[in-house]
């Protein structure tokens, strides 16, 4: 009887995606073990280091992936608001009630373990958009249905942004938008989103009255290729306004952040001289380590920038450094594609599933750990401002390394359950 059980509960597994997931945390756990290497206490499962403490994580996030799998598929789509209610509640809560840790108030501690719930939010966010969109009569077309979706993502937002002041957390949840573009939602949206960004940039890089003039010319120019009725003029005008709200915008919010999260603008954009023993220090000694690595790396064990602590957070959101170091260009890229091969085979398999929930929340799935990859290398090469999030499956820590496992597990059981569907 007992076996009959285990053999359900890993009936029609994906093993293709868990033995992708298993290689990542592996190659992570040896990568952490060589950023922080410590001669005195060289044995990896040393529960006094971080490699140690890691093997922890490791282990109770195996524990994680099981119970998620002998959980019934139903549970996810009965209790999604539910799941995103309690962790909403927790991220609204952590400010007061949680700890300080490098300046900011976003951790549950308990004695020497802590919890980030912005961290959670993610699949929690994840399920409530599944089981909105999922419905028959929600078509994301519709500007009400929109609207609600866009809440969905926004609040939470908001809340680990102004609450929290965690930026880089934060800011993962604009990823949901592939989510919505693949389940209909216009490319217009998708279009505006990118032309904010060249505008946001722009307004930093371009003195702001020269800006004006350039889309007061745009403007003038549309009006001579359309057709000139009170429609499009208003159109017209007020993208225009819109605009120039924006430039405006810009310049004002700039000058009321930190100064922390100015210099990182600044460095990201070559705007001024940047102080390579400042604010420019860790994406300097970032790029130091991974060209050093030259093609084929230094060796395990043997990256001087990670052994002497040259590249600050080496084993959370700076780990690629390593990787480039020691394993090189070829090292660095093999990683790389196994993230990347991880991400395809979500998609693939979202592809493949019946029920729109399940499609939905795949989707969910590629489109967070496709932005942590490519914010992550990017601002590890310079190409991304370093907001701090951590390489899935591969960085310290127990809050991101559960929150992956635990966002990718449902899916697997999700997956699991398509051939079960509508028969």
């Amino acid at each position: 009887m007992r076996q009959k059980e285990a053999a359900s509960i890993f009936h029609n597994i994906d093993w293709v995606t868990v033995l992708l997931y298993l290689v990542l945390v592996i190659i992570g756990w040896m990568n952490i073990y060589a950023a922080v290497y410590n001669e005195e206490h060289h044995v990896i499962t040393d529960t006094t280091q971080k490699y140690g403490k890691q093997m922890i994580w490791i282990t109770t996030s195996f524990l994680l992936a099981f119970i998620i799998l002998i959980i019934d598929e139903n549970f996810y789509t009965a209790f999604a608001y539910v799941i995103f209610g309690i962790f909403l509640a927790a991220n609204i809560a952590v400010p007061y009630l949680g700890r300080e840790v490098k300046g900011s108030r976003s951790w549950f501690r308990f004695g020497d373990f802590g919890v980030q719930p912005a961290e959670f939010m993610k699949f929690a966010t994840n399920l409530a958009l599944a089981k909105f969109l999922s419905n028959q009569n929600i078509k994301i077309a519709d500007y009400k249905n929109t609207f609600i979706t866009l809440m969905l993502i926004g609040i939470p937002l908001i809340i680990i942004k102004v609450l929290q002041d965690e930026t880089g957390l934060a800011i993962v949840f604009t990823a949901f938008i592939f989510t919505l573009y693949r389940e209909g939602l216009s490319v217009n949206y998708l279009l505006l989103g990118f032309l904010a960004i060249v505008l946001f940039i722009l307004a930093l890089l371009i003195n702001n009255l020269y800006l004006f003039i350039i889309i007061a010319v745009l403007c003038s120019i549309a009006v001579l290729f359309v057709k000139r009725n009170r429609k499009n003029l208003f159109i017209i005008a007020s993208v225009g306004l819109i605009a120039c709200g924006m430039v405006k915008g810009t310049s004002t919010v700039y000058k009321h952040l930190e100064d922390h999260q100015r210099i990182r603008i600044d460095v990201l954009l070559g705007r001024g001289t940047v102080d390579l023993k400042k604010e420019g220090y860790n994406v300097n000694q970032a790029k130091i380590a991974i060209g050093s690595g030259g093609f084929l790396g230094k060796g395990y064990l043997e990256g001087t920038q990670t052994k002497y602590d040259f590249v600050p957070e080496q084993d959370t959101d700076f780990i690629f450094c390593t990787v480039g170091e020691e394993w090189g260009f070829v090292g660095s890229t093999i990683v790389i594609v196994l993230e990347l091969l991880l991400i395809l085979r979500i998609i693939f398999m979202a592809e493949r599933q019946r029920s729109p929930f399940s499609r939905i929340y795949g989707y969910g799935v590629a489109s967070v750990l496709f932005f942590h990859l490519t914010i992550n290398v990017g601002m590890t090469i310079g190409l991304a401002p370093v907001i701090g999030i951590p390489l899935p499956f591969f960085s310290y820590g127990g809050s991101s390394l559960w929150s992956f496992t635990i966002l990718l597990f449902i899916f697997i059981k999700l997956d699991s359950h398509r051939l079960q569907i509508l028969r």
